[in-house]
C-alpha cells in the first residue's frame, strides 16, 4: 500500500491534529506570544477545543475537489493570513480584527497604509504576491486525487459535519463556554479565541427580529405611553452631555492605597445635585458604544455582540435620536470631541444622528497641549463649549466626548513628580499604571471644576451631565471592586438652574429620556418610552421589539418609513474662508494666507497639490518656497490628524493675481 493511500485512509485524523496546530500559531501570531497561547490552550481547554472544531469543519470542503493538496494549503493559508492581519491591527490598536474591519479589506492599500510604515506596506504586497504564486503553482502542479467522488454522499457527509459544529456551538452557548455578548470585544477575543469571535462580528450582528412582531405589538407599545403629559411650551435649557474618557471613582477598588482624592470635584458634585450609578454596555473599551446608548436611548444588548453599531447600520442609516428630537423643538446640536474626527467614524455617523455641527482636535485653533500618551487634555474643551453656547440665540444640545483618561496605561514611570502616589497592586508595573490613571483623572476633574465655574454665573439656563463612559482597561474584576459591578461607572446632573435633585442608578440609555422629563420635553420614540415604561412589566421585552422596528423592522412606529433625514453636519463650527494673501518676503517667496478660523490642522493646497504650511494663529497660515504666479489657485484644508491625513473639510478655491505695486497679493472673488 502506498503511502498516500494511507494519508487517505487517515486525513480526518491529520485533518483534527492539523487544525490544533494552526490554531496555536494563530493564537501565537495573534496574542504575540507562543506562551500565552500555551497558556490559553491549557487554560481554556474547552474553548481551544472548539475554534480547532471550527477550523476542523473548514477543511470539510477539500473532500468535493480533486485538488485536495491545493485546497489544503489555500485553507492554511486563509487562516494564517487572518490571524497576521489580527496580530498586525492589535501591536497598533486596542480593538482586533472584527466584522467591520472584514469589508475594509478591499481598500487594502490604506489599511495597510493606516497601520504598517512604507517599507511594511511594500513587504506586505510581496508576501501576497508571493502568496498568490504559490497558490496558483499548487493548483496547477499538485496531483489529483484520482479516485472518483461520490458526491452523494461526501456532500451529505460535509453537511452533517457543518450541522454538527452548529450543534457544538449551541452546546457550548447553553453550557456557557461561550458567550454571545461582548462587554469588552478584545478580552473576549483572549477568552472564546479568534475563529469563534471574527465569525461572530461578521454573522450575528443588528437585531433579530423579536418573537410575535407585527404592527399590532407597535400600536400596543405605544398606546402604554399614553400617560405622559404633553410637551411643555417654555423656553428650553441648554443641554450639556460630557462623557468622560475611562472616568470612574478609583477608591472603588478595594486594593489600592491613594496618597488623596483623585476626584473631589466630581466627589462633592455627587452630593450636592443628583447623582448615582451609571450602568455602562462595555467595560475597559468601547466608548462609542456608551455614546450610541447615551444619544439614541437604544441599549446595546440586543445587537450582536461586540457590535458597533457606528461601524455597520449607522454607516448607511439614520436613527432616530436626541440630536433629532431636539432639533424639531429648535435646539441646534453639536458634538465635541478632542480627537480625531474620523475616530470611530464619527464624521460619517453624527449626520445619522442628527447632528448640526462637529468640532474636533482638527478644528480647535489652540494648539493642543496632550498628555504622556499623546491624548489631548480635555480642559480644551471647556471654550469649545461655550462658543457653542455662544453661536446660537436658542437653545444648544452639546454632546462632549473627553478623551484625555485613554488607556493604554504604562506599566513603567512617565510622570517625572506625581501628585499623586499609588500603592497596593500586585505588582510594581501594575502601581505604575494606577499611578499614571489616577493623575490623568485627576486633571479631568480639574477641568470638570473649571468647566462648572464657566457655566454657573452663564446668562442662559444650562443642565450638565457628566459621567464615565467604561471602567479603564485595568483587569479588574468584581471582587476588586466595593460595589461589585463592572458594568457601572457614576453620573453627576449638575445645573444652575434649581432643577429637583435626586439620588437615582440609571443606565446610560435611560440618561437622556430621564433629563428631558425633568424639562417637560417627552416627544420622540423611545424618549417617550423610557418616560412611561421603565420599571414596568416587559420593559426589556418591548424596548427590544421597538429598536428592532425603528432600526431593522417594517417601521410600524413611524407608518413605514423614517421621517429622520441625514444631516448637512459642518465640520467645526464656523466655516473656514481665505480671504487674502500678502507677500511677507522676496528672497524666500513667503506669503501670508489670510483668512478666518484656521487651526494647526489648516493646511494649503497649491494648484490642487498639498503644500508644506506653518499654523499662526486663527486668521494667519505661512507658505513659503515658490513665487505664485497669475492664477495660480489656493485652498485652506483642514486635514485629518490620523495617520491616513485626509481632507475633512476646506474653503473655495481661489485664484491670485498681483494686485498691488508693492508685491502685495489678494484673492480674486471670481473663484470657486
Amino acid at each position: 500500500m502506498k503511502w498516500y493511500t494511507v494519508l487517505n485512509k487517515i486525513s480526518l485524523l491529520l485533518h483534527a491534529l492539523g487544525s490544533a496546530v494552526l490554531y496555536f500559531v494563530m493564537e501565537a501570531i495573534c496574542r504575540h506570544s507562543v506562551t500565552a497561547a500555551w497558556e490559553y490552550m491549557t487554560q481554556k481547554p474547552l474553548v481551544f477545543a472548539y475554534n480547532t472544531l471550527f477550523i476542523f469543519t473548514t477543511y470539510l470542503i477539500v473532500y468535493l475537489f480533486h485538488k485536495r493538496i491545493f485546497w489544503r494549503c489555500f485553507i492554511t493559508v486563509f487562516w494564517l493570513f487572518l490571524a497576521v492581519v489580527n496580530g498586525v491591527l492589535l501591536a497598533n490598536r486596542v480593538t482586533p480584527f472584527t466584522g467591520p474591519d472584514v469589508k475594509m479589506l478591499t481598500d487594502g492599500l490604506s489599511i495597510a497604509k493606516k497601520y504598517l510604515p512604507p517599507w511594511g506596506v511594500t513587504i506586505c504586497f510581496i508576501v501576497i504576491g508571493l502568496l498568490a504564486l504559490l497558490l496558483l503553482f499548487l493548483l496547477i502542479k499538485t496531483p489529483r486525487y484520482k479516485a472518483k467522488i461520490r458526491y452523494r454522499y461526501v456532500v451529505p457527509l460535509v453537511l452533517a459535519g457543518v450541522v454538527g459544529f452548529w450543534g457544538v456551538t449551541q452546546l457550548a452557548l447553553n453550557k456557557r463556554v461561550l458567550s454571545n455578548y461582548f462587554g469588552n470585544i478584545a478580552f473576549a477575543y483572549e477568552d472564546y479565541g479568534y475563529p469563534y469571535c471574527l465569525a461572530t462580528t461578521i454573522f450575528n450582528t443588528g437585531i433579530s427580529q423579536p418573537r410575535g412582531y407585527s404592527e399590532q405589538e407597535m400600536q400596543r407599545i405605544a398606546s402604554s405611553e399614553n400617560n405622559l403629559p404633553e410637551t411643555a411650551v417654555k423656553d428650553y435649557p441648554n443641554i450639556i452631555f460630557l462623557q468622560l474618557e475611562s472616568f470612574f471613582d478609583p477608591e472603588l477598588v478595594n486594593y489600592l492605597e491613594l496618597s488623596e482624592d483623585p476626584i473631589p470635584t466630581f466627589r462633592q458634585l455627587m452630593k450636592d445635585y443628583s447623582s448615582g450609578y451609571f450602568k455602562v454596555p462595555s467595560v475597559g473599551a468601547g466608548t462609542a458604544n456608551t455614546e450610541f446608548e447615551t444619544i439614541t436611548g437604544m441599549s446595546l444588548h440586543y445587537f450582536g455582540p461586540g457590535e458597533y453599531p457606528y461601524k455597520s447600520i449607522l454607516k448607511k442609516q439614520t436613527c432616530e435620536s436626541v440630536p433629532f428630537v431636539l432639533g424639531s423643538l429648535g435646539y441646534t446640536n453639536h458634538a465635541i470631541h478632542n480627537n480625531e474626527a474620523n475616530f470611530y467614524a464619527r464624521r460619517t455617523v453624527f449626520p445619522m444622528l442628527g447632528f448640526d455641527t462637529f468640532i474636533s482636535e482638527e478644528y480647535m485653533p489652540e494648539e493642543n497641549i496632550t498628555n504622556p500618551l499623546g491624548w489631548v487634555k480635555d480642559k480644551i474643551l471647556t471654550k469649545e463649549i461655550v462658543k457653542c453656547l455662544d453661536s446660537s440665540e436658542g437653545p444648544d444640545y452639546i454632546y462632549t466626548i473627553s478623551v484625555q483618561g485613554h488607556g493604554d496605561y504604562p506599566e513603567e514611570p512617565v510622570l517625572e513628580d506625581p501628585k499623586i502616589t499609588v500603592k497596593g497592586s500586585d505588582t510594581q508595573e501594575e502601581n505604575y499604571k494606577w499611578e499614571y490613571y489616577v493623575n490623568q483623572i485627576n486633571e479631568m476633574d480639574e477641568f470638570v471644576r473649571e468647566l462648572t465655574e464657566a457655566l454657573e454665573d452663564y446668562p442662559e439656563d444650562v443642565i450638565l451631565v457628566m459621567y464615565g463612559d467604561h471602567l479603564p482597561t485595568m483587569g479588574l474584576t468584581v471582587e476588586d471592586l466595593d460595589n461589585k459591578y463592572l458594568f457601572q461607572t457614576e453620573y453627576v446632573i449638575w445645573d444652575n438652574c434649581d432643577m429637583q435633585h435626586k439620588k437615582e442608578n440609571l443606565a446610560s440609555y435611560q440618561m437622556a429620556a430621564e433629563i428631558l422629563d425633568r424639562v417637560g420635553i417627552h416627544e420622540g420614540n423611545l424618549i417617550r418610552f423610557h418616560q412611561a415604561r421603565r420599571n414596568t412589566k416587559n420593559y426589556q421585552v418591548d424596548l427590544e421589539m421597538l429598536q428592532y422596528d425603528l432600526l431593522y423592522g417594517k417601521m410600524y412606529t413611524y407608518g413605514g418609513e423614517t421621517p429622520f433625514a441625514e444631516t448637512d453636519m459642518r465640520l467645526g463650527l464656523y466655516d473656514v474662508t481665505l480671504d487674502s494673501v500678502e507677500l511677507g518676503s522676496s528672497a524666500d517667496y513667503s506669503y501670508y494666507i489670510r483668512g478666518t478660523n484656521f487651526t494647526p490642522s489648516s493646511e494649503v493646497k497649491l494648484n490642487g497639490e498639498w503644500y508644506d504650511t506653518v499654523y499662526v494663529n486663527p486668521t494667519t497660515l505661512i507658505i513659503s518656497g515658490t513665487e505664485l504666479q497669475d492664477f495660480d489657485t489656493l485652498a485652506v484644508v483642514q486635514r485629518s490628524n490620523s495617520s491616513t491625513r485626509k481632507a475633512l473639510s476646506k474653503s473655495h478655491d481661489r485664484s491670485c493675481y498681483a494686485l498691488l505695486p508693492e508685491s502685495k497679493w489678494t484673492i480674486s472673488n471670481d473663484g470657486g
